[in-house]
């Protein structure tokens, strides 16, 4: 659990996933999307690799990239249990508001 979070925990990787999101891309098209270096997408790609979040296919010279969003279930199950004490929160603010 604790790679699909540190995964999820940059704003490069969670782009690169939301990319993703609406199909497969080559490396090279998600290295094009970015202003930092190809090398350095690479890296962002092995850590979503490792966490299971993306899946690679090599294409004779390409390299291409898609979503794999099962491990992102470790943090809607995570937040969903955690959203209830918001919820909480919120109601027991909106009651005090009401009382004003």
């Amino acid at each position: 659990m604790a790679d699909v979070f540190r995964a999820a925990s940059d704003p490069t990787r969670r782009e690169i996933l939301r990319i993703l999101s609406s199909g497969p891309r080559p490396a090279g098209e998600l290295a094009g999307a970015f202003t930092v270096s190809q090398p350095a997408i690479s890296r962002h790609l092995k850590v979503l690799r490792n966490a299971g979040l993306v899946t690679q296919t090599v294409r004779g010279r390409q390299r291409v990239y898609a979503l794999d969003p099962r491990p992102l279930r470790q943090i809607y199950d995570w937040v969903s249990f955690y959203e209830r004490f918001w919820d909480e929160r919120l109601d027991a603010l909106e009651e005090l508001m009401s009382h004003d």
